[in-house]
């Protein structure tokens, strides 16, 4: 074989190469974009190491150095993730604990997008605009978000993942300011709640806005060097700016649950929880007979509230999580039963339980 034909030989061994990426990467968008299959390419690190071992194997009978092998291929995985990273949208700005929800829980190759309000992130999902969105659900300390919930009822769209962050709070002001300067502190009203003790010691104005690194946003534009904002540990680096105090909220155990929405809820795992939301018939009893279903059947209540219809005055809807998947036989089951004494059943909701931060 002359040179010629040697590089000719080689062109066509390196186009399959490029076409094998692109079917490769073609693959993975389709999967990520259904999530329904369960795949996920960038969080399963396990499947990674596994994919690699297999390669090293294949290396190893082809006579081709495995390390080399693998640095190859490990170069692969990088663009697949690079290239087929879902869009994620949050509520707030960089360095907020939904921007930091998005990335752990879809990893480097996610794409987040922020949104002002939690309407927008649902929108955004129901459009098909972004594949998933990150909202807050429930505070340890301060209790659930009402708007998420109303949301969750009224959408089409499903909790497909949640994830539990521990909550700290610093305070941040512009690099000039100090204690003995501040006299206004802007943050969002949960985050200030959840710092009670400390910001009433400092007896500064408290002003609520929508978001807690959007305070430390509009602190550093506008040069407020008289004001500070109560955020997250992450705001301060992302903004460049300067941190009064750390862990200034009353609970050090504080943390706050996020839901993950899509289009589809996840496939059983096994360790899985199902959310819900009903509207009981107003009759005797209704409360008991609707709870016996779980208990009959030792399901496990993990949280149950209630919340005004705002339709009817005194009517509630009732939101309920519980273990295990909507697809578990025993979950069918008292589905079933408890669509009997309801006006309204909706489920909201299967995905994989949270691990505890």
């Amino acid at each position: 074989m002359n040179s010629q034909d040697l590089r000719k030989t080689l062109d066509d061994i390196d186009s399959r190469i490029v076409n094998l990426l692109a079917e490769r990467i073609k693959k993975i968008r389709e999967a990520v974009e259904g999530v329904e299959t369960g795949y996920d390419e960038h969080r399963d690190a396990a499947r990674d190491e596994e994919m690699l071992k297999h390669v090293r194997s294949l290396a190893i009978k082809e006579g081709i150095d495995a390390e080399d092998a693998e640095r190859v291929f490990w170069q692969i995985l990088n663009v697949s993730k690079k290239v087929g990273g879902p869009e994620v949208a949050f509520q707030g700005e960089d360095g907020s604990y939904g921007q930091e929800v998005a990335l752990n829980f879809f990893g480097s190759s996610g794409r987040t997008r922020q949104c002002d309000t939690i309407d927008e992130v649902f929108r955004l999902v129901r459009e098909g605009s972004v594949a998933h969105g990150i909202i807050p659900i429930e505070n340890s300390q301060e209790g659930s978000v009402g708007r998420s919930y109303d949301l969750l009822l009224e959408s089409d769209v499903m909790v497909c993942g949640e994830a539990q962050v521990r909550t700290s709070y610093c305070l941040v002001a512009n690099k000039s300011a100090n204690l003995s300067t501040i006299k206004k502190i802007y943050s969002h009203p949960q985050a200030l709640a959840q710092c009670q003790a400390f910001l009433r010691h400092l007896g500064n104005e408290l002003i609520p806005t929508y978001n807690t690194a959007a305070s430390v946003k509009m602190i550093k534009e506008k040069k407020m060097s008289d004001s500070a904002a109560v955020a997250g540990e992450g705001a301060p680096f992302t903004f460049d700016m300067k941190v009064l105090a750390h862990e200034i909220e009353d609970n050090p155990r504080n943390s706050t649950r996020f839901f993950v929405l899509g289009k589809h809820d996840s496939p059983p795992t096994g360790k899985d929880k199902t959310s819900i939301s009903l509207l009981l018939k107003h009759e005797p009893g209704t409360v008991y007979r609707a709870v016996k279903q779980f208990a009959d059947r030792g399901i496990n209540l993990t949280k149950v509230e209630s919340r005004p219809t705002r339709k009817t005055e005194w009517e509630y809807n009732f939101y309920l999580d519980f273990e295990g998947h909507r697809q578990d036989q025993i979950i069918m089951e008292a589905l079933t039963e408890l669509e009997k004494v309801c006006l309204f059943l909706k489920v909201l909701g299967s995905y994989p339980r949270a691990k505890t931060p």
